[in-house]
């Protein structure tokens, strides 16, 4: 079961969000990993207010096994600085520690997850180096925006997926939030053709979207298109080089 990004908390201000996080080991989280044994379940818990220090906090994907114990953290890398036009303001940088650059990868039962979240769907980067690790599903909680969610939701997510040769599962937050803040919604899995096997639309009531995992029509795609044999590592150091000045 994957949750969005921001799955327990979503604030008007930039204080409350600091104000509520805690740690990992604290009661909170120990809810869901609690969830996940109880019912056997793997939990991806796509975006929680981990405390850095007493400012800031780290934006944790969580992934929390069948017997509730966490296989892997991975913190968010790229922190969502923008300013939309005639829209939200939305600075995650001053509540928000970015991640060590690394790659989370975790063995599961229903393949190779690879995690991100949000903001690092436009780093085709990222998603090219999950699939060199072997990644078969890449997970991407989120809570776009409406502005960018109508203009570039889909279109990133099949494009992270035929790219990279992955299922993509994207959680998706959706609705109003507060009177600052409103979420695209359409929860997308994708498959590595880039076909969009299941959208859960931008209907405001929490749902539960279900879509399967084939690995068989995976390797397929992989043996007929075989791109990651193609690919240039001289050409992927290219993107390390210095801007332009």
């Amino acid at each position: 079961l994957a949750l969005p990004e921001c799955f327990a908390f979503i604030g008007s201000q930039a204080s409350e969000t600091v104000a509520q996080a805690s740690t990992l080991e604290d009661e909170t989280f120990a809810a869901f990993r609690d969830l996940a044994k109880r019912h056997s379940l793997w939990l991806s818990c796509g975006g929680f207010h981990e405390k850095a220090s007493e400012e800031k906090v780290f934006n944790s994907h969580v992934v929390v096994d069948e017997n509730g114990a966490i296989v892997d953290v991975y913190r968010k890398m790229h922190l969502f600085d923008v300013a939309i036009p005639g829209g939200a303001v939305l600075m995650e940088s001053k509540t928000t520690v970015p991640g060590d650059a690394r790659l989370a990868v975790v063995d599961t039962p229903v393949g190779r997850l690879g995690l991100t979240t949000c903001y690092d769907v436009r780093f085709p980067e990222l998603y090219i180096a999950l699939a060199r690790k072997g990644c078969e599903v890449i997970l991407v909680p989120s809570a776009f925006t409406v502005p960018t969610g109508e203009a570039h939701w889909h279109l990133l997510l099949r494009a992270r997926a035929v790219e990279s040769q992955c299922y993509l599962a994207a959680p998706a937050q959706v609705g109003t939030h507060n009177a600052k803040r409103k979420s695209y919604g359409h929860a997308l899995a994708v498959d590595p053709w880039g076909k969009v096997l299941v959208d859960a639309g931008p209907d405001e009531s929490p749902c539960i979207v279900c879509f399967d995992v084939d690995l068989d029509k995976l390797a397929e795609i992989r043996t007929r298109m075989p791109i990651q044999l193609h690919r240039r590592a001289d050409v992927l150091d290219l993107a390390a080089q210095p801007a332009r000045d």
